[in-house]
């Protein structure tokens, strides 16, 4: 750790100590230095979002330290924080804010809870939706690998809590694939969500090295086919980042394996680099192919398909419905 002027700088890539006392490594990966940076301006301007600032951001934000929860907008460092925290929306990280696992393109802490939960994050996560008056909410976690269920009980005792304090509220979970563990999995989707999404994040040949070893492709495709089979009024959702490197027929070929088990819902968005230590960038899709991959979705069968450069698998969650990408189409020009 340096600083400046007295202040700590927290260096990626370094090992830290949380205020609870575990250690983790800060944004997920260890320093690469073999790594170089790219070039100042070489991001397309479809790419460029503003500083973080406003109202009701700042309001979102105290709201959030105040209740101790962790918000995946911060820890993944989304390019949208300003947006939606400035429209009075955020999605909810349960379970803390250092997960088990070292996927190549999240800054998320990576390092090992030892068990260690919030006994009143369920309380305080519905007390955060009801001061938000939020009438849609996300749910994700971090992965908990150190948990025997792999933290589902949690998360659904987090579902009731908010269902009961904030019954007009829908809820959609993004959750960690519980290992693939199927009576885990039930424990969430059992909880009357009204949607249950897991990521694939890339196509089938990119699995590795883009996640974690111990996530799989296979693993979240039956995850989605087993949610979809056994609560099938839940609606189903997954996302693919774009921009690591897959071809036109690879992503077409995911869409038709994810059509195949039920998912209904699909997410596409670039991939951008968190840090130097992080994977690079192959390319820049541009704002038309995105659109392209839109239409070919709505083609293939999905109830909606949220295609854009800066869109995250939570982005304006709430209004994917509308299908209207979430009013995203007029922002598709070149």
């Amino acid at each position: 750790m340096s600083d400046l002027k007295g202040i700590p700088i927290v260096i990626s890539g370094t090992k830290i100590a949380k205020p609870n006392g575990i250690r983790a490594i800060k944004n997920g990966l260890k320093v690469d230095r073999r790594a170089t940076a790219i070039p100042r301006g070489n991001k397309p301007s479809w790419l460029r979002v503003r500083i973080p600032t406003g109202e009701g951001y700042q309001r979102v934000k105290q709201i959030v330290r105040d209740h101790r929860l962790a918000t995946v907008c911060e820890e993944s460092m989304c390019p949208n924080i300003a947006e939606c925290w400035g429209s009075g929306t955020a999605t909810l990280m349960l379970m803390g804010d250092v997960c088990t696992r070292a996927c190549r393109f999240c800054a998320v802490d990576t390092g090992n809870p030892r068990g260690r939960l919030n006994p009143d994050e369920p309380r305080l996560a519905a007390e955060t939706v009801q001061l938000m008056g939020l009438k849609y909410v996300v749910l994700t976690s971090v992965d908990r690998d150190d948990l025997p269920d792999g933290g589902a009980s949690h998360y659904a005792d987090c579902v009731r809590w908010i269902k009961q304090n904030n019954p007009e509220t829908a809820i959609e979970v993004l959750t960690p694939d519980f290992k693939g563990v199927l009576e885990h999995v039930a424990q969430v989707a059992g909880t009357n969500i009204d949607v249950f999404a897991q990521n694939v994040e890339t196509v089938k040949r990119l699995t590795h090295p883009v996640r974690d070893p111990r996530a799989s492709y296979e693993t979240t495709l039956g995850v989605l086919e087993y949610v979809k089979q056994h609560y099938p009024t839940v609606l189903t959702k997954t996302s693919l980042m774009l921009g690591l490197g897959e071809t036109d027929e690879e992503v077409l070929e995911t869409m038709d394996e994810l059509r195949a088990v039920g998912v209904d819902i699909i997410t596409f968005g670039q991939y951008l680099r968190p840090t130097l230590n992080h994977l690079p960038v192959q390319r820049y899709v541009t704002p038309a192919e995105f659109e392209q991959y839109r239409r070919l979705g709505l083609q293939k069968g999905f109830l909606e398909v949220v295609s854009g450069p800066l869109v995250r698998s939570s982005y304006r969650a709430e209004r994917v419905l509308e299908q209207t990408n979430c009013g995203l189409s007029q922002s598709t020009d070149t």
